[in-house]
């Protein structure tokens, strides 16, 4: 017996595939899509088919855009002595969303596809301080070094994005190593 409903649930297995959509929220979106507005679901589509079509890597700091240079590196306005090294492209729209920065950025991904030439070319460009803006963890404390390492022969000063406690989480709610790290780099009141 064919099953009537197996498109509807591809497409909810799809969007499960989405980080935090869940089986109802995804089985939610897609009733939506198809059924309450099959236009938004064509919008949908057609907005996706789009962007994977244009959007790719800048050459420059691996951030998303639709030419060879992002808006970011083609801007002769941004402050070309501070660079921002960040976990992934999207870590970009939530600092210029919320206009935190006005350097340059780097696009970590991964230590694997880290190109050290890339930004050696970068940082000869007049870099004199690399803000490390990674997720606190072991592995990126291990990455800030590698990079610090690597970049030695440059006069460039290091930092990283303060860390801690987060405003109204309970002090049961942290975990050990954000706990340190806030005792750690404690500030005069």
């Amino acid at each position: 017996m064919k099953h009537s409903l197996d498109k509807f649930n591809r497409l909810v297995d799809a969007l499960q595939e989405l980080p935090t959509i869940g089986k109802k929220s995804a089985t939610r979106l897609a009733y939506h899509m198809l059924i309450k507005d099959s236009f938004v679901g064509m919008k949908i589509s057609h907005s996706i088919e789009e962007a994977l079509g244009c959007l790719k890597k800048c050459t420059k700091c691996g951030g998303m855009t639709e030419d060879e240079l992002c808006f970011i590196c083609s801007d002769e306005r941004r402050d070309a002595s501070t660079l921002c090294i960040i976990e992934n492209a999207k870590d970009i729209l939530l600092f210029e969303d919320n206009g935190l920065f006005d350097g340059r950025y780097f696009v970590l991904d991964s230590l694997e596809e880290l190109s050290i030439s890339n930004l050696f070319k970068i940082v000869e460009g007049g870099v004199s301080e690399i803000i490390f803006a990674l997720t606190p963890s072991i592995a990126n404390d291990a990455i800030m070094m590698y990079i610090e390492d690597k970049l030695s022969s440059f006069n460039v000063n290091f930092s990283k994005i303060a860390q801690g406690v987060p405003t109204g989480v309970s002090l049961e709610n942290i975990d050990i190593l954000s706990l340190t790290r806030a005792i750690e780099d404690r500030v005069k009141v």
